[in-house]
């Protein structure tokens, strides 16, 4: 489907929706960088992801991202970089390394380990290449029981050093990604001042953080004044409301606010959507493109 198609009917689906002109046609860039990722516009762009992709530029996205690029083929990654070229959308955050969400992984020290998580993070050098990628998400694994949290805390940042070294020469950064206990019980890294010392421990442009709102709400809250405090570590966000996951203006997180506040401290990298939707169907993600066009910054 071509661009003209894409706006004319995002306008007759807004039009029959009640909603206004200016989310139904989608022609103004929303202020941030907001990211959604495929499939979110399934039932308005169709299955494949290109499409997609020109739906959400119509709708007012200038970014992406998919945490599944690394597993995708050469063809469809490069295929996937052209849609966004054309588009003028920039790439967010793709998954750098495999996660051991079960068992220990770098958090034990264990030199297998190690090597296998800085095999993969060269081989997340190519991919961020060959798609325009400059941010790649790291989850340092599993806790492991058998040691104690200090030495844990010892050996991510070891090996994290080993890996900032490998990608500084290229401009690529891994943004630490710090997960809600609920979600994912017994994973290390939980909270922002958790991930703020690592990054102050690595000390490499390449290593920074990944601040998922939607986990930190369930962790530990204080939402705004956390970005301040770990703002000069901060290279990402993720967005997502509490409770259900799902967009701005389904849950108790004032977005409206915290949007208005990075964007005020001059915030212009991604604010990936790595969330679900509330409704289903085309009303549903016309539902969300509103959402985000009543919690902007602008």
């Amino acid at each position: 489907m071509n661009r003209r198609r894409f706006i004319g009917a995002a306008a007759a689906v807004g039009a029959a929706a009640g909603l206004p002109a200016a989310i139904a046609a989608g022609a103004k860039p929303f202020t941030l960088n907001y990211a959604p990722h495929k499939d979110l516009f399934e039932h308005s762009a169709g299955k494949d992801v290109a499409d997609q992709i020109a739906f959400a530029a119509d709708a007012g996205f200038t970014a992406w991202e998919d945490n599944d690029m690394r597993s995708r083929d050469v063809a469809e990654q490069a295929r996937i970089a052209d849609a966004l070229r054309r588009h003028d959308m920039q790439m967010g955050v793709f998954v750098a390394a495999e996660i051991s969400w079960h068992e220990p992984g770098i958090t034990s020290g264990d030199e297998e380990s190690r090597a296998r998580f800085l095999a993969d993070i060269r081989e997340s050098i190519e991919v961020a290449k060959r798609v325009d990628a400059t941010w790649m998400t790291v989850v340092p694994d599993h806790v492991d029981p058998r040691i104690q949290p200090h030495f844990q805390m010892a050996n991510v940042v070891e090996t994290l050093r080993r890996a900032a070294d490998i990608l500084e020469p290229h401009g690529l950064v891994t943004v630490l990604e710090p997960l809600n206990f609920r979600d994912h019980p017994g994973m290390f890294l939980t909270g922002i001042p958790q991930a703020y010392m690592i990054c102050k421990a690595v000390d490499s442009p390449s290593c920074r953080i990944l601040f998922d709102i939607y986990h930190q709400q369930i962790t530990e809250g204080n939402i705004i004044p956390n970005i301040d405090a770990a703002w000069d570590e901060i290279a990402y966000f993720q967005v997502g409301d509490v409770p259900g996951r799902n967009e701005p203006t389904t849950g108790e997180i004032n977005y409206r606010n915290v949007f208005r506040h990075i964007h005020a401290k001059g915030f212009d990298g991604v604010v990936g959507m790595e969330h679900g939707k509330s409704r289903d169907g085309v009303e549903g993600e016309q539902a969300l493109i509103e959402a985000y066009r009543v919690s902007d910054a602008s």
